[in-house]
C-alpha cells in the first residue's frame, strides 16, 4: 500500500475546501437574488396599488370639478315678486316662465307639465334668483341674466354619465327629458364650467349644490385647536423628560406608557373625548374645538416621541461648552439644544398634524358628521370635517356624491401631500449636519 505523505494530501484538502467555499458563495448570491427580487417584486406591486388607486379615485372625482350649467333670461315680474314682499315671492314660478319661453308647447298652467319642465333646473335655482334681487331690489320688473346649475340627473347626462342608449326604464331621465334637454343645448344655453361651489359652497342635500366650505372650515379650526395645545404641551414633556427628569423606573414607566398611546387606535380616543370632553365637561356635541381636543390627545405623544428624538440628535458637545463657557443648565437646553433641535421637532409637529387631519373615527364618534348646511363662524358651531364629509356622502345613495367622494378625497390628499412638503422642505432647509 502506497503511503501519502502530509505535503501529497494538503493539495487535495486545499482544493476541496475551495470548491466548498465557491459553492456557498454561490448559494448566498442566489438568496441575495431571491430576496432583491422579492423586494422590486414588491415594490412593483405597492406602486401598482398606488397607481390603480389614485387612477380609480381620479377617474371617478374629475367630474365633480365642473358643473352644468343653464343661462336663463328672467324677467322679474313685480306680480311675482313685489318688492315690498322681499325676500318672499313667486321665484318658482318667474323661473317657470323663463323656462316656457323656449317651449312654447308647454301649457305653463299645467303643474305637472311646469314640474316636468323645470325639473332640469336645480332645486337651488330659485334662491339663487332670491338672494340676487334681495342684494338688488331694483332689478324687479326687469330682464336680468341668470346662470344657474341644472339638476343632478341632467348633470349627469351631460357629462356621459347616464348612458342614452340605455333602456328607457332603465334611465334616471326619459326620452322627453333628454329631447329636451338637448334643445337647450342647441340653443347655446348649456355650458359646463369649473364648479366652484364645490369650494364655496357648504353641504347640501342636493349633489349639484353640495361643496366643501364647512368641511375645510372645520378641519382648519380643529387643526388649531390640535395645534394650540398638543405643540406647547408636547415639546414641555419632552424638555422635561429628556433634559430634566431623573432616570428612574417612574421616568421610565412614563416614557414607555407616551410609547403605547402613540400605538393606541384612534376610536379609543373618540370615545374618551365622548366620556371626558362632552360627557363630564358638558362641551359642544359636533363642535371643532372639541374635535381640535380629541385630535390634541392623539398628536401629542408623537410630538413628544418626535421632540425627544430631535433633542437626542443635538451633539453632547453643544451642551458641554456651554455649559463650560458658565451657561445654566436651562440656558443650555432653551438657548442652545432646543433651537438647533426645532427643524426635527417641527417635521414631527407637522407629520402629527397631517396624520390628525385624516382622521376620521374620533370626529365620528363626537358627532362631527351631522348634517350642517352652513359654514362655522366659531370653534364652538357645529361643523363637520373633510374626513367626516368624505363619509357622509360615502354613505349617501345619490349617484352626484359618488363623484363629489373621490373629489373631497382628492382635496385631502392634497392638503396631506402639501404638509409633507412642507415638513420634508423644513427638515432639508434647517437641518444642521454633525
Amino acid at each position: 500500500m502506497t503511503d501519502i505523505t502530509p505535503s501529497d494530501a494538503r493539495p487535495t484538502s486545499r482544493g476541496t475546501a475551495t470548491e466548498a467555499v465557491r459553492r456557498s458563495l454561490a448559494r448566498r448570491n442566489r438568496k441575495q437574488l431571491v430576496l432583491q427580487g422579492f423586494g422590486i417584486a414588491a415594490i412593483i406591486l405597492a406602486i401598482s396599488m398606488l397607481l390603480i388607486l389614485l387612477t380609480s379615485i381620479i377617474s371617478t372625482g374629475y367630474h365633480a370639478f365642473t358643473q352644468t350649467h343653464i343661462q336663463l333670461e328672467v324677467y322679474v315680474d313685480p306680480e311675482e315678486i313685489p318688492a315690498e314682499g322681499l325676500p318672499r315671492g313667486g321665484f318658482d314660478d318667474v323661473l317657470a316662465a323663463a323656462m316656457g319661453a323656449h317651449f312654447p308647447a308647454v301649457d305653463l298652467t299645467d303643474r305637472a307639465a311646469t314640474r316636468e319642465l323645470t325639473s332640469i333646473l336645480s332645486n337651488g335655482a330659485q334662491f339663487i334668483l332670491r338672494d340676487k334681487v334681495v342684494a338688488d331690489p331694483s332689478l324687479i320688473g326687469q330682464t336680468v341674466t341668470l346662470k344657474v346649475p341644472v339638476s343632478d340627473a341632467y348633470d349627469q347626462l351631460n357629462k356621459g354619465l347616464v348612458q342614452r342608449d340605455t333602456a328607457e326604464q332603465f334611465r334616471r331621465v326619459d326620452d322627453a327629458a333628454i329631447a329636451r334637454f338637448d334643445r337647450l343645448d342647441e340653443l347655446g344655453l348649456i355650458s359646463t364650467p369649473l364648479n366652484t361651489a364645490l369650494i364655496t359652497n357648504a353641504d347640501s342635500r342636493f349633489p349639484e349644490l353640495a361643496g366643501l366650505k364647512g368641511a375645510l372650515i372645520g378641519s382648519f379650526w380643529a387643526l388649531l385647536t390640535c395645534f394650540l395645545i398638543s405643540f406647547p404641551l408636547g415639546i414641555g414633556a419632552a424638555i422635561y423628560l429628556e433634559e430634566f427628569a431623573p432616570k428612574n423606573r417612574f421616568s421610565d414607566f412614563i416614557e414607555i406608557n407616551i410609547n403605547n398611546l402613540a400605538a393606541v387606535p384612534s376610536v379609543v380616543f373618540g370615545l374618551l373625548a365622548l366620556a371626558v370632553f362632552i360627557g363630564w365637561f358638558g362641551l359642544p356635541r359636533s363642535a371643532p374645538f372639541v374635535g381640535g381636543l380629541t385630535l390634541a390627545l392623539m398628536t401629542m405623544p408623537t410630538i413628544i416621541i418626535a421632540t425627544r428624538a430631535a433633542l437626542k440628535s443635538v451633539p453632547p458637545s453643544i451642551r458641554e461648552a456651554a455649559l463650560g463657557v458658565g451657561a445654566s443648565k436651562h440656558q443650555v437646553v432653551f438657548q442652545h439644544v432646543l433651537p438647533l433641535a426645532m427643524p426635527g421637532i417641527l417635521t414631527g409637529t407637522i407629520i402629527g398634524l397631517a396624520q390628525a387631519l385624516g382622521e376620521t373615527a374620533p370626529l365620528l364618534l363626537i358627532g362631527m358628521n351631522a348634517f350642517i348646511t352652513s359654514a362655522p363662524g366659531s370653534p364652538f358651531d357645529s361643523a363637520t370635517a373633510l374626513p367626516t364629509q368624505i363619509f357622509i356622502w360615502a354613505d349617501s345613495p345619490e349617484r352626484g356624491f359618488v363623484s363629489r367622494t373621490s373629489a373631497a378625497i382628492l382635496v385631502l390628499l392634497t392638503f396631506l401631500i402639501m404638509m409633507n412638503a412642507l415638513a420634508i422642505f423644513l427638515r432639508n432647509r434647517f437641518e444642521r449636519k454633525w
